[in-house]
């Protein structure tokens, strides 16, 4: 298979890159930070630099690869958090131009490479699903993508149109927090999951994988999060 994963130099995207490629899948990895496309490059898959929230980039990087299987869409932003008294309306504009817009953008573009039996996977969050006060901003961007995959899968079948909702996952997403704090929430949020623990990249790697190869799921948000929305 021919696989596509858009922001997969680190992370959950490059977990999912990795298993793939380690399943024997090709790989196409895109980003942005130079120095992490060569890591990805050296050791994982083909990488390129691909400014997800460019039309043109985007667009002309699906026309240049022609063909391929499952699209994988991993591309995120850290803004939009906040309470609603402090959130400023331009953290949040730049939470949808950030993740919202660059998924859609994406999926559109690759509309006309992507295999008739092929498959989209979007990477949202549980924040989407959840009630923790601060996440508002980012409830509705991923909330947004959330709503978009039922009608997706309908329009663009039989192309498979999935989500995988991830909650709270070791990754250097959470990197704006100092370690010691960083360590204390996970600790936090450990003890509020029935399976005791946050989560790994491969985690949301193996659920990426399932939804590419369950050719009987389509229009699917699939929580992978521990129980932590329960």
């Amino acid at each position: 298979m021919r696989v596509v994963v858009m922001g997969g130099t680190s992370g959950i995207g490059l977990a999912i890159a990795e298993s793939c490629a380690a399943n024997g899948d090709e790989v196409l990895v895109t980003g942005r930070d130079p120095k992490k496309l060569e890591a990805v490059a050296a050791k994982v898959a083909v990488a390129e630099s691909v400014d997800g929230r460019s039309e043109e980039d985007v667009r002309a990087f699906f026309a240049r690869h022609g063909r391929f299987d499952h699209l994988v869409l991993t591309l995120s932003s850290a803004s939009g958090g906040g309470t609603l008294r402090d959130l400023k309306m331009d953290d949040l504009r730049a939470g949808f131009d950030g993740k919202f817009y660059p998924h859609l953008l994406a999926a559109q573009a690759a509309l006309d490479t992507i295999a008739e039996n092929g498959s989209i996977t979007f990477i949202t969050a549980a924040s989407a699903q959840g009630s923790m006060p601060g996440t508002a901003g980012l409830a509705a961007v991923n909330g947004a993508l959330e709503c978009a995959v039922p009608p997706l899968a309908a329009e663009l079948a039989p192309i498979r149109v999935n989500a995988v909702s991830p909650g709270v996952i070791d990754t250097p997403w959470w990197s704006f927090l100092p370690e010691e704090q960083r360590r204390e929430q996970f600790a936090g949020f450990a003890e509020q999951t029935p399976v005791g623990r946050v989560g790994r990249p491969g985690d949301i790697a193996d659920a990426v994988r399932y939804l590419m190869g369950a050719g009987f799921v389509t229009g699917t948000v699939l929580k992978c999060e521990g129980g932590l929305t329960l």
